[in-house]
């Protein structure tokens, strides 16, 4: 489980394919992310998606990524930037949201502007996902714990308005966003488990 709350920007460095039918083994710098307490086995989110450790080396680390996670995500298949987060602990405070590490799909960046010191980021999410999002409610971004401020319903799904402040700007890879880029969206824990009770009752 992870909390949504960046601990800071790594790199992936090398992208090595496993064969044909497999997938990638990726080898990350860290960078500043604090390491000092991970092993071989734990778990760390890579944009959102949950990863195993395979091999851990001061500041650099490999995970293996399925093509499975590869067909339902972005931004695990090439080098480049990342946002890092650690597995959470029982007792650590829990900053954002609960965020499981499992990208339930991947929008689309309609909007990404400055808005007075903030930036509204607006993202196109997918129609099965439509359903998941609310006003106020939480959504991870690329792995970034983040609050709704307004859905728009369209044909193709819905539209997520959310404002970013200076700091999530400077510590995470959503600076580098832009019209057009695809983001990793994981929706609310909270709003999964409402949808199977209401199927639950309604059976």
């Amino acid at each position: 489980m992870f909390t949504g709350i960046v601990q800071g920007v790594g790199r992936i460095e090398r992208v090595e394919p496993l064969g044909a039918d497999a997938g990638v083994r990726l080898t990350v710098d860290a960078q500043r992310v604090p390491l000092a307490g991970a092993r071989v086995g734990d778990s760390i989110a890579l944009n959102g998606a949950c990863m195993t450790i395979t091999s851990l080396a001061g500041q650099r680390f490999t995970v293996d990524v399925s093509r499975e996670s590869l067909a339902r995500t972005v931004g695990l298949d090439a080098p480049g930037e990342v946002n890092l987060e650690t597995a959470l602990a029982l007792g650590d405070k829990l900053g954002g949201h609960l965020v499981s590490g499992h990208v339930d799909g991947v929008g689309e960046v309609v909007r990404f502007a400055p808005v007075g010191e903030s930036w509204d980021l607006v993202v196109r999410a997918p129609r099965e996902l439509a359903k998941y999002f609310a006003y106020k409610g939480s959504v991870a971004v690329d792995g970034v714990s983040l609050t709704v401020n307004r859905v728009t319903d369209t044909a193709a799904g819905c539209e997520l308005a959310i404002n970013l402040i200076p700091h999530t700007i400077e510590v995470t890879t959503l600076k580098r966003l832009a019209p057009g880029a695809r983001v990793n969206l994981e929706v609310d824990l909270i709003a999964r488990y409402v949808e199977r009770m209401l199927a639950a009752t309604d059976a």
